[in-house]
């Protein structure tokens, strides 16, 4: 104990002595603070990983040095995103290690070099960590100076040396000081609370367990087969695609780990979250705090498994959490949210109605948040089981007699859902034929086709979309551009057009012998291609009509992941177009959307929020100079709080821009096909 502390003393004198005469030399400890190995288990299971991949994955992946170095970048990337641990050097030695030695490991089912680096980066974490909670405590800031932090170093180079290395880490600390001082958490003293943090993640990585580093490997190299395919040991299959109010009380929110953050996957319709409109998928959440008051703790780093059971709690408790917005692509300031924890609402993720008045027409709005249905219920016919295309066809009958002129099926943020239920809701619109088509690892083809006989409404129809609308959004989208049955609106979808399936890790045994536990792994086995023969995957649908929205698009999107498989073609299905919709349709529409919008001062506004918004996430540095980065920080509020909510908080008030710019193209579109 003595020696420990004495090296602690000898480290921290040697940061201080750094900071205040100018020679930034770090005296590394000489050893990391644990030396992981895997398991007996990680070892086995990891023979399995690679099996599973080679065998079973749409993506048929050439095991050689190119495998090599992907998994060795992504995984380098995933450790050190920033640039912020490792020197130049360490890479070059790793690079040499191990550049072109991984895909041997792969293919004998071997993690040994995943740990060798994963060591290697608890080493140099831990002395940034030292550093960091030595120099919050003792340093004093000139926040007048005029300077800079790059805010993705992604594309940089690795500090060179350790002068680099710690004055990069100086402009990082003072980038959180200004951050956290200008969050809005009231009565906080930013020296302690960063103090504190440091401290926090000091312990983290003093006890790191071998399941953190085969995590992040393995993470590594599922990934490097594409973003959607991943291994969960046994432990972490019980929080896979976290549903804390479904099964437990909680916020209604599916989560993941990337880097040390953890991420909103999906906010789940009917959840608190969905319902107070705080939450957004890509916010990531960096704190957590108990009712009204209590202090938020900082959950940067934590194990997902952790992070959960903070947020988790009984039904009617508050819970705050402090997050980094998606919608300001991670460059604004942090916020703190609170959620009344509560089970999912199922009334509230059915689709909804609603009549608008627009032009002189009267335009239906179906909103679907998800494509859902009761699986038991359809299995034992029970009565009025949830169904979208039940619930959809019975709106239908509704607006029917309301004698709307036109449509609009509002798809922004539905992440998807049943491919059943988006099969037959697309089966009400159109005429009967095939929906979509999919092709499965071997080469096999599927067309899924509507089999009803009657459409259920044959007048005007716009589908409106955003960056989050995928997977079975993306399927309804297209099949209806497809057909040239209706206009879709909006923005480029998110572009998610594969399939993945969960398999259990289980390996021969005897008769006498106990299963293993050793995890399970998901798997992209198939791709969704549009009737027309090209895939959904990677571009998405692209509207007729262009809206765009407050969602950060380089941010968010399969085409944002590096590993995600490219947009292909197969042969076209055989069906007819409905000519509902032609391109000189398109064309008039275009046409009276751009004289509209340009002389409607709210619109107008809007796009000029959003074009301020963008500059801000394009720049590459953020200010470090106080005055100009508080003024930055304003202008972000501001826009969040005039814009960023229109979708669902505003739509009383008149701001949901995007809907009414859908029930004027509506409207357009029932005139046109009224001549």
């Amino acid at each position: 104990m003595l020696k420990k502390r004495l090296l602690l003393i000898v480290v921290v004198f040697g940061f201080l002595i750094a900071l205040f005469t100018g020679n930034s030399g770090i005296a590394l400890p000489a050893k990391p603070p644990i030396s992981l190995k895997p398991t007996a288990a990680q070892d086995e299971a990891c023979k399995y990983i690679s099996q599973y991949l080679l065998r079973n994955h749409y993506r048929k992946v050439a095991v050689n040095d190119s495998l090599s170095q992907q998994i060795f970048n992504r995984y380098l990337d995933n450790l050190d995103g920033s640039k912020s641990y490792f020197l130049a050097g360490d890479i070059e030695t790793l690079k040499k290690s191990y550049g072109n030695h991984l895909d041997d490991e792969f293919q004998a089912g071997q993690a040994n070099a995943g740990f060798a680096i994963y060591n290697l980066f608890l080493k140099r974490a831990t002395a940034k960590m030292q550093f960091m909670k030595a120099a919050v405590d003792t340093m004093h800031f000139d926040f007048s100076k005029q300077d800079t932090l790059a805010l993705t170093r992604k594309t940089g180079s690795w500090p060179a040396d350790r002068n680099q290395l710690t004055d990069l880490w100086k402009k990082e600390l003072k980038y959180q000081w200004l951050n956290l001082k200008y969050s809005g958490e009231n009565n906080i003293s930013v020296r302690k609370a960063l103090s504190k943090s440091f401290t926090s993640r000091l312990n983290l990585l003093a006890h790191q367990k071998p399941e953190d580093a085969f995590q992040a490997y393995t993470s590594a190299v599922t990934t490097s087969f594409d973003p959607h395919t991943n291994y969960f040991s046994p432990d972490e299959y019980d929080n896979f695609q976290i549903d804390m109010s479904r099964s437990l009380e909680g916020i209604g929110a599916k989560l993941q780990t990337e880097s040390e953050y953890t991420v909103v996957n999906e906010v789940i319709p009917g959840g608190p979250a969905f319902r107070s409109n705080l939450l957004k998928k890509g916010d990531k959440i960096i704190g957590v705090g108990q009712g009204k008051k209590s202090e938020i703790v900082d959950v940067t780093s934590w194990r997902i498994n952790d992070v959960v059971k903070l947020i988790r709690g009984k039904k009617g408790t508050i819970v705050r959490l402090k997050i980094l917005s998606s919608s300001q692509g991670g460059h604004g300031p942090s916020k703190i949210i609170q959620l009344l924890r509560d089970k999912v609402d199922l009334v509230e993720q059915a689709a909804k109605k609603s009549i608008i008045q627009q032009d002189g027409k009267k335009i239906g709005v179906i909103t679907l948040p998800s494509f859902y249905l009761d699986f038991e219920g359809e299995k034992n016919n029970t009565t009025n089981y949830a169904s979208t295309s039940n619930d959809v066809a019975r709106i239908l009958n509704e607006l029917k007699h309301e004698k709307i002129d036109g449509l609009v099926i509002d798809l922004r943020n539905n992440g998807g859902g049943s491919l059943e239920e988006a099969v037959k809701v697309t089966g009400l619109f159109i005429p009967k034929g095939p929906v979509v088509q999919i092709s499965n690892a071997t080469d096999g083809n599927t067309v899924l086709n509507n089999e009803e006989k009657e459409q259920k409404y044959l007048g005007p129809l716009t589908v409106l979309v955003n960056r989050y609308s995928a997977s079975a959004s993306e399927i309804f989208a297209a099949a209806i551009q497809d057909y040239g049955r209706g206009v879709i609106i909006g923005e480029r979808t998110f572009g998610k057009g594969t399939v993945q399936s969960i398999i259990k890790i289980v390996r021969p045994i005897t008769f006498y012998e106990k299963s293993p536990e050793l995890g399970e792994i998901k798997l992209t086995v198939a791709k969704f291609y549009r009737i027309s023969g090209g895939s959904t995957q990677h571009k998405g649908v692209e509207p007729d009509i262009t809206v765009p929205s407050m969602i950060d698009a380089s941010t968010i999107g399969e085409d944002t992941y590096t590993s995600s498989l490219p947009w292909t073609t197969i042969a076209q299905a055989a069906y007819q177009q409905t000519k509902n919709v032609t391109p000189q349709t398109i064309k008039v529409l275009r046409q009276k959307e751009e004289e509209r919008s340009s002389g409607n001062p709210v619109y107008q506004n809007y796009l000029q929020a959003l074009h301020s918004l963008d500059t801000i996430r394009k720049k590459k540095a953020v200010s470090l100079q106080e005055l100009s980065f508080k003024s930055e920080i304003e202008t972000i509020k501001k826009i969040e709080k005039d814009w960023i909510q229109e979708e669902d908080a505003n739509k009383n008030t008149g701001k949901d821009v995007l809907l009414h710019e859908a029930t004027e193209v509506t409207a357009d579109l029932s005139t046109l096909t009224a001549k």
